[in-house]
């Protein structure tokens, strides 16, 4: 069987524009091969990341990392991390492993895990994209919980993201 098929879009360029604010990371190099770290069969450990220039009103924070690249109508969710709170600008290497800030908690990703999984994409397909996206938020909770999907928490940041921080990897197996 053959995956050959379309580089995806994207995602976020899909989604209502909103303001851009930075993000940066010793882990990862924006549009560059992700370290063994980031990698599920090597290091599967989350990426230091810290962010600056956060939109004024912003209540707290979401992380994501999402591969739209997967052989799947609808990519796959690496990392869902939900109420991070706002006085929050970084996260150390491994943070999804430790002890969460505040009331921040994880949102089963698409590996069946709450917390985070490293690239893993097919033996011999295209280059993967993992975007890892710092949301702010207008509210101090996003209004979900951790049994929720992430396609739900992707729903909800649509109506209640104040901006957005984009630094993604890549990886091919």
């Amino acid at each position: 069987m053959s995956l050959d098929r379309p580089v995806s879009p994207n995602p976020y360029d899909l989604l209502p524009q909103v303001p851009s604010f930075t993000v940066t990371s010793d882990d990862v190099s924006d549009g560059q091969p992700l370290k063994d770290d980031q990698v599920a069969d090597a290091g599967n450990t989350s990426p230091q990341l810290a962010w600056s220039g956060a939109p004024e009103g912003t209540k707290s924070f979401t992380i994501t990392c999402f591969d739209p690249d997967a052989p799947t109508p609808s990519g796959f969710w690496h990392w869902v991390l939900v109420d991070v709170p706002a006085d929050v600008t970084s996260l150390d290497t491994g943070a999804a492993s430790g002890d969460l800030p505040g009331k921040a908690f994880h949102v089963r990703n698409d590996g069946g895990e709450k917390g985070f999984m490293g690239a893993a994409p097919p033996e011999g397909d295209q280059v993967h994209r993992y975007f890892f996206v710092v949301h702010a938020v207008k509210e101090e909770t996003l209004g979900v919980d951790s049994d929720v999907s992430p396609a739900v928490v992707s729903f909800n940041l649509a109506f209640k993201t104040a901006g957005r921080a984009i630094l993604h990897g890549t990886y091919q197996h």
